[in-house]
């Protein structure tokens, strides 16, 4: 693969790859229609679609969340490179299948879905579509990989892929909490960022289950607890089915910022993800 790779859509998650394939010594070009052609923030921006992926390799869409516009867009990257080009797109939740549909190289097209901000999160998530060639897949899995992230193979397509849907399976019952009274925005946080989330941070799910089992392991914490899990899983609310869970919480999440600068605290996060992702690497653990 060459060094050359294009960046198409340059919101929040677009600038973030780029950065990240900046600062790894790749050759990167642009193009977000709402940035005039040259060089911002180190990046170059091109005129058009086929200006930005003309002669790259790999192409990272990044576009806003419609299929209609991703398609229009493929159909651009399409005309302008050549038929051995992979074209990953950043999609949140849709499904390739869908985004590679009428494409003239289906074969070629692939989720890479990072975890925001890319170029500090290790977590890619690459999806092959049911035209995704096995080769693409691979590709795509060593690219990221060469980038020092962390690509994972999600073998079904799934709306949300699989950490968003994770995070979805923890809103709702968040929500849930929040809106019946049963706890406050702010002691919610506490119970995540004090409790699971440090676990779940440095070994996952299942891991984190197995060490819970002491010498005899995730069995005897399954046996153990399995019945009461069963239990509370069973007890756990459904996603609002109205919009009634949203002004509490918004009223929550600004009292729990009262005399905090949010700013302030994102670049303490990430400073501190900087610090947990490279402990992690160091330890073995990442």
């Amino acid at each position: 693969m060459s060094d050359r790779v294009a960046v198409i859509g340059a919101g929040t998650i677009g600038l973030s790859w780029a950065r990240l394939f900046l600062d790894h010594g790749l050759d990167v070009v642009a193009y977000d229609p709402a940035v005039p052609p040259g060089t911002h923030d180190q990046v170059e921006f091109a005129a058009d679609v086929a200006g930005a992926v003309t002669g790259a390799t790999f192409v990272q869409e990044s576009g806003p969340e419609r299929i209609e516009l991703k398609r229009v867009l493929n159909a651009q990257i399409e005309a302008a490179v050549t038929a051995s080009t992979i074209i990953a797109s950043s999609t949140s939740g849709l499904l390739i299948s869908d985004i590679q549909s009428g494409t003239v190289h289906p074969e070629r097209f692939v989720v890479g879905h990072p975890y925001n901000p890319p170029h500090l999160m290790p977590l890619v998530e690459v999806v092959g579509g049911s035209l995704t060639s096995e080769a693409t897949v691979d590709a795509a899995m060593a690219f990221y990989a060469m980038l020092g992230r962390r690509p994972i193979r999600v073998r079904r397509e799934l709306r949300g892929h699989i950490a968003n849907r994770l995070q979805a399976a923890v809103w709702r019952e968040a929500f849930s909490l929040v809106a019946t009274g049963a706890i406050s925005v702010s002691d919610l946080d506490i119970a995540m960022s004090n409790g699971p989330g440090l676990r779940w941070a440095l070994l996952g799910v299942f891991l984190n289950l197995e060490a819970s089992g002491g010498a005899a392991g995730i069995a005897h914490t399954l046996d153990h607890l399995g019945p009461a899990i069963r239990d509370w899983a069973d007890d756990l609310a459904a996603f609002p089915d109205d919009d009634d869970y949203v002004r509490p919480v918004i009223a929550g999440v600004a009292d729990e910022l009262a005399g905090k600068d949010m700013a302030r605290i994102l670049a303490s996060r990430d400073e501190l993800l900087t610090m947990l992702i490279a402990a992690k690497k160091d330890t073995g653990l990442s």
